[in-house]
């Protein structure tokens, strides 16, 4: 055997069992997720009260406070956002005139 042979078999067998490792189910729990104390889950119930006023980093902030959400992810007009579940996130989407139209948690 080569020794360029030699050096492409381990680089070969070592791409394949890293891709069928990819390829392993997840392992399960029928328990429930559980959070830490320090974790932030959001709450939707103060939210409604910031529907109309102006996008800012004032407002954002307070409505992080309000919420007790640990991300902010502002949505701008007419934009593709993700559809991932984080519950420590809140998405404020405003319009062209940077008024809040909607804030939700996740």
């Amino acid at each position: 055997m080569t020794f360029a042979a030699n050096l492409i078999r381990p680089v070969i067998l070592f791409g394949a069992a890293t891709g069928l490792a990819a390829c392993t189910p997840a392992v399960s729990s029928s328990e429930p997720a559980t959070r830490a104390d320090n974790d932030a889950i959001c709450s939707n119930d103060a939210l409604a009260a910031f529907v109309g006023q102006k996008a800012s980093v004032e407002t954002g902030s307070a409505m992080l406070a309000a919420s007790g959400a640990k991300t902010l992810r502002w949505a701008p007009p007419r934009s593709a956002m993700t559809m991932d579940y984080r519950p420590d996130r809140l998405t404020v989407s405003y319009d062209d005139d940077m008024v809040i139209i909607r804030a939700s948690c996740g």
